[in-house]
């Protein structure tokens, strides 16, 4: 799965989504340190591939994960600076709750936080969806990217 590229500079606000969510009972925000172990858990047992790094994002003070919940129940999540520095991903959204916006939602929340933090451009590593991408934010596959930093290092690949 290649790479994409996306500008910082000319994203979609978050704001109107969120509080689109919000009226539907959703709460997309960044997750909070004591709230690891929850979101964790959820990352490991649905999208068990991405444990380390949510782990990775919540070594960040504050954590660099953000998570969408509905009456205390974990719906999403979504990480930045935690494969890279200036890397989008991982991110995972109940397959039962995907199409609401909710998973859009946690992107455009990641990407607003790397535009402050100064990055002009963000990476979203190893896309699956990339399609989602191009629309949600304009993303381009990077030419080459595959397999990029996702490589198999431990077989030496």
């Amino acid at each position: 799965m290649p790479d994409m590229l996306v500008k910082l500079y000319d994203l979609p606000a978050s704001g109107p989504l969120v509080a689109r969510l919000r009226e539907r009972g959703v709460t997309c925000r960044r997750a909070e340190a004591y709230e690891r172990s929850a979101v964790l858990a959820f990352a490991r047992a649905r999208f068990p591939a991405w444990g380390d790094e949510v782990l990775a994002g919540f070594a960040h003070v504050p954590p660099t994960v953000y998570v969408a919940t509905r009456d205390g129940a974990v719906l999403g999540f979504a990480c930045y600076n935690a494969t890279r520095p200036d890397y989008f991903g991982p991110t995972g959204v109940l397959e039962a709750e995907r199409g609401q916006g909710i998973g859009r939602a946690l992107l455009l929340q990641c990407l607003e936080a790397l535009a402050g933090e100064g990055y002009a451009y963000a990476i979203i590593g190893g896309v699956g969806p990339a399609a989602f991408y191009e629309k949600a934010v304009g993303a381009t596959v990077i030419p080459g990217s595959e397999p990029g930093v996702y490589r198999d290092r431990l077989r030496g690949e």
